[in-house]
Formats: structure tokens, sequence, C-alpha cells
């Protein structure tokens, strides 16, 4: 794993695991005899074939040529993460509040197996934590909006969060930790449409803001 996949790991990706269970009812065996011609099969063995492909790309160099443009591929991908779509520039501002406050379908049990909340309850997560610091989004390729995310905020008081741009570099360039909202979920969650905007702690709830930092941008 290169250096940047490594510190892109480490800003905290997630992975959800599944499993996938089948049952099958259980049956006897019963010999109902040869009920036609049998015909010898005379394809080829399908793992013997892509053995025998294998062997050839790898003997052409085509295996280490495909490894190479993964690697290239997904450096770019950690690098530049896919743009998040459908959000403009703010060019008026808009407030509002958010409440986290959602029903559970099933229980929610503490680290000792206590539980903390039932099937069909209505939750709110800001009972259970406590949110210090602020959300600041922004698109990182605008350098006006990347400067007045690091002026105004410190590290200590905000998380200073892309929705487009290159946060390794971003990080490099300005000593600071840059996150990067993959897929639009925060945006999404929070319902914002518009960038530079601030999400922050309001008691049980969170204030969202969009931010127009002034006139005279495009």
């Amino acid at each position: 794993m290169t250096r940047a996949a490594r510190r892109h790991a480490a800003l905290g990706a997630a992975l959800v695991p599944f499993a996938l269970v089948v049952n099958m009812p259980s049956a006897s065996a019963k010999d109902y005899g040869q009920q036609g011609a049998v015909f010898r099969i005379s394809e080829p063995d399908l793992l013997r074939t892509i053995e025998q492909k294998l062997r050839t790309l790898e003997a052409s160099g085509g295996i280490d040529r495909m490894n190479a443009e993964l690697t290239r591929r997904t450096e770019a991908g950690v690098r530049r993460p896919r743009p998040v779509a459908g959000i403009a520039l703010a060019v008026r501002e808009r407030s509002w509040i958010f409440d986290p406050t959602m029903q559970v379908d099933k229980d929610i049990l503490d680290n000792k197996g206590n539980v903390i909340a039932r099937a069909g309850q209505r939750v709110n997560p800001l009972d259970f934590v406590t949110i210090r610091q602020k959300l600041v989004f922004i698109d990182g390729d605008d350098r006006d909006q990347v400067n007045w995310a690091l002026r105004r905020f410190d590290d200590r008081g905000a998380k200073l969060i892309m929705v487009k741009g290159a946060p390794l570099d971003a990080m490099t360039a300005h000593q600071r930790r840059f996150y990067f909202d993959q897929g639009g979920f925060l945006v999404g969650r929070f319902g914002i449409r518009a960038v530079p905007a601030v999400v922050e702690p309001n008691g049980k709830t969170m204030r969202v803001s969009e931010i127009p930092l002034g006139v005279g941008r495009k």
C-alpha cells in the first residue's frame, strides 16, 4: 500500500460486513435411471482455460501492466476522490436546524449488553454523545473557500471536509488535516446544497448554515 493510500485509510474509511445465509430443505435421493442418450462433454475445463490465459498474460507481462494500472487508478482516486454531485457555490445565506432524532428498528445495546433503546423507540444520538467540533464543508479547488476555512477555524474547533478537491495535497500544503465527504453522505444527510457550509452543535440539534463569501464571485 502506498503512503497516500495509508494516509487516506487513516482518515477513517469504514466497511460494513454482511452475510448471506441460504437454508436448503433436506430431501431423499432417488435413482431415476438413464432417461436418454448420454453425450460426452467435449468443452475444455473452465479452470484449466483460465489458468492457461493467466500464464499467457504473465509470460507477456500483461499481469504486471494490469497491476500497475490498478495501482495508478487507486492512487488517483485516493489523491482526488470523485467530486460530490449537485453541490453549488453558496450565493445566498441559508440556515436551518437539523434534528438527528431517528426511530430505531432493533434494540440498541451498549458495550456491556445493556439495552439503551428498544426497537421502535425514537432516539436522539446527541443524548448519548457530545459533539464539540464544527463541520466545515468546502470546495477544495476553490482557493477562496480553502483560505476562508483556514483563517476562520482551527484544528481543535472544526473538521474541514471537502466535497471536491485533493485532500492529501491540501494537507501537505497547509499542514492541516482535511477530510472528504465520500459519496456525499454527510451533505445529503444534512441537506446541504451549496458550499461553504457549516454544521455546528445547537443543544440537542445541529444548526446548518450555507455561507456566501461575498459578491463579485462567479
